[in-house]
This record gives structure tokens, C-alpha cells and sequence, in this order.
């Protein structure tokens, strides 16, 4: 089920759920930019299309960073969003990432382990193999799905959720995603973008109990459409 409108690319929707392919740039919630979120674009779309009055109640269940694009689960009523929390907290919503990195690393498939401190003055993550104050632990798992030229498609499954998590271990193994300056690539995308993405989500319906699967497709560019 997709339908685009105002440039909101709706993945699934009912009564209870609205998941959503995210944009590169956009802001999942309201910051200190003052640009419009997400969250708000959401909110529109469901009042504009039911003819809501007053306010539309709207639950961020989680949320990506903004040059990151890529599903997004928003709650249409608490008890959705409760129970979607609870699922998260007992890891029990799978996501799935792809990343474009350059080279191709040694191995086809690896687990990553690491502990990740986040530095708040400059939101960025640093990767450490042991242990140190104020760290918490992240695992994921990569394997190889594609090679282009001068580039390589991993497939990511997280273990963990940490702040900017994969850009951090990846980096930290000597492969920042492409476009991805902060992490240590060379060069910026054009557009701000770093070629990380959401790319599957699998959970069991918070209401309804059916089995959910969805797939985002990639944003359109040149590298992105390379491997599809």
C-alpha cells in the first residue's frame, strides 16, 4: 500500500498506524532549525484526507537522523503508541538498513561489537572496543549484498539501537557511508544526504496482531538506483 502526496510517501495506514518513507533532510520532530518536521507533515496529511477537526493526535514512535531516509513508524492513537514503545524496549520491531560505503570490506559478513559514547556538544558518537564511562554497547551484523565500481551495498541488522550507531561502527572500521563528512568521508553529497537507509521493517501489529513486512524504496539517485 503506497500512496505520495505533499511529498509523503505513505507505506502502510489504518486506524492505529502510519509508517512513512522518510525523506534525506528531513527532521523527524521540531528542533532548534525551525523547520518543519516530519512529524507535522504527518499530521496534515491525516487531517486533510479523514476531514479532522482540532487537533490530530500523533505519536513519534521512533525517529532517524536527518540525513537518513528510510521507514518511519508514527502512532495514531496511545495505545498504539504504548504498545509500540514496549515492543522497541523489548526489541521485538526488526529494522533492516542498507548503507553505501567505498571499498569493500574484508570480510562478507561480520558482527560489529563496540561501545558507543555520544558526545552532546558536537552530536557525534565515538566507538570504543572496551568498556569506558559513560558507553553503552552496540552490536550489529553487515553482510555484502552487492559491489559496485568503486562502492559497496551492505545489508544491516541492528542488535542494538545507539545514538548514530551504524555511522559510528562502520566508521570506526575504516568505512564511513558515503557522504557521511561528519563520520569521516571524504566528501559531502550534493544534497546533504548520506546514503544510509531504513530499508525494512518487520513487527507484529500493535492492535491487530498481523504480521507486518515492509519494504522503502531506495531515494532516487544515481548509486541508489545502481543497485536496485
Amino acid at each position: 500500500m503506497q500512496s505520495t502526496r505533499n511529498n509523503l510517501q505513505v507505506l502502510f495506514e489504518d486506524n492505529h498506524l502510519l509508517i512513512v518513507n522518510k525523506r534525506a533532510g528531513d527532521i523527524t520532530q521540531g528542533d532548534k532549525t525551525g523547520d518543519k518536521p516530519l512529524s507535522e507533515i504527518v499530521k496534515e496529511y491525516i487531517k486533510h484526507k479523514y476531514n479532522k477537526p482540532g487537533n490530530v493526535y500523533l505519536g513519534v514512535v521512533h525517529r532517524l537522523d536527518r540525513p537518513t531516509s528510510g521507514i518511519i513508524i508514527f502512532a495514531r492513537t496511545s495505545k498504539a503508541l504504548e504498545r509500540l514503545n514496549k515492543m522497541l524496549r523489548e526489541k521485538n520491531i526488526q529494522k533492516t538498513y542498507w548503507a553505501i560505503i567505498k571499498n569493500k570490506p574484508k570480510k562478507e559478513k561480520d558482527t560489529l561489537i563496540n561501545y558507543l559514547k555520544k558526545n552532546p556538544k558536537n552530536n557525534k558518537s565515538t566507538a570504543f572496543q572496551k568498556e569506558v564511562s559513560g558507553s553503552k554497547k552496540a552490536v550489529l551484523h553487515y553482510t555484502i549484498i552487492q559491489k559496485l565500481e568503486n562502492y559497496t551495498l551492505l545489508e544491516i541488522d541492528l542488535e542494538t539501537g545507539r545514538h548514530h550507531q551504524i555511522r559510528t561502527q562502520l566508521s570506526a572500521i575504516g568505512y564511513p557511508i558515503k557522504g557521511d563528512l561528519k563520520y569521516g568521508f571524504a566528501r559531502s553529497n550534493k544534497d546533504g544526504s548520506i546514503h544510509l537507509h531504513a530499508r525494512k521493517i518487520t513487527f507484529s501489529h500493535p492492535v491487530t496482531k498481523e504480521k507486518i513486512q515492509l519494504f522503502a524504496p531506495t531515494p532516487n539517485d544515481v548509486i541508489w538506483n545502481a543497485c536496485n
